[in-house]
């Protein structure tokens, strides 16, 4: 198996050259090879270089640095609007205006969103996933003239790494994957599965740094907090509704 994946890190600072054009469309074009619900293809990928464009979008990800100073960022968005404009020139009547469209059109973005990455880190590129994208969605189709039917659903800043950092955590096979049937945790499997997380000197440095007991504690009341969710899940379930997707 190529060390790629065994090996890859979030990457969140970049040397200053750029891109070559004819790297990143070979790349992209390997994205564009991912599985796509019915071969439909029902996404838009949206490439920033533009120093003032990354500008404007830098705020909608709560201005993150590598937002400017990536030489190149991708907004990968859930698009039924071509597919839609192809069936109606075809006199066929799409009826894509509904969750399950939304839902159909995002596992696209997000698996030609993942080829992509793979592919940039074969490349020797560095990549890092900004969750941000669906928080402040109404502002990034605002930047990005998305007309209906298009909702953006993540974004990855691109360029050479400028460092090489630690590579973070993650669970045990046994913690995520299932055998045949879906089973359940127990308290003495759940103790089991985050003790080396919850042993790292990183995450006993959050729990400090945050004035919490648990690690837990830092997800629920400072990362992630019920109050931003429900918040920012108005927030999309909005745009679902101005972009077409529910009414």
């Amino acid at each position: 198996m190529n060390s790629t994946f065994s090996t890859r890190r979030t990457v969140r600072k970049y040397e200053g050259r750029d891109i070559e054009s004819i790297l990143l469309d070979r790349i992209l074009t390997a994205g564009t090879r991912a599985s796509t619900t019915g071969n439909m293809q029902v996404y838009s990928i949206i490439v920033t270089r533009d120093a003032a464009m990354k500008e404007r979008l830098a705020p909608a990800h709560f201005s993150q640095p590598m937002v400017t100073e990536a030489p190149v960022v991708l907004t990968f968005c859930a698009d039924f609007n071509r597919f839609n404009k192809w069936c109606r020139q075809r006199e066929a009547s799409p009826g894509y205006d509904n969750f399950l469209s939304f839902m159909t059109a995002a596992i696209d973005a997000l698996l030609v969103a993942q080829t992509v990455c793979n592919a940039a880190e074969e490349e020797g590129l560095g990549i890092c996933y900004l969750g941000t994208t669906t928080y402040n969605a109404d502002k990034i189709i605002e930047v990005l003239d998305l007309p209906s039917g298009v909702v953006p659903v993540t974004t990855v800043t691109m360029g050479w790494p400028a460092e090489i950092p630690e590579q973070v955590d993650r669970l045990p096979l046994d913690g995520v994957v299932h055998r045949e049937r879906y089973r359940d945790y127990t308290p003495a499997m759940i103790d089991d599965l985050y003790r080396e997380k919850e042993a790292r000197k990183d995450n006993l440095g959050f729990i400090s740094e945050n004035n919490k007991k648990t690690l837990a504690q830092v997800f629920t009341d400072v990362r992630y907090r019920k109050e931003d969710n429900e918040y920012f899940s108005g927030v999309l379930l909005d745009v679902l509704r101005k972009q077409g997707f529910i009414s």
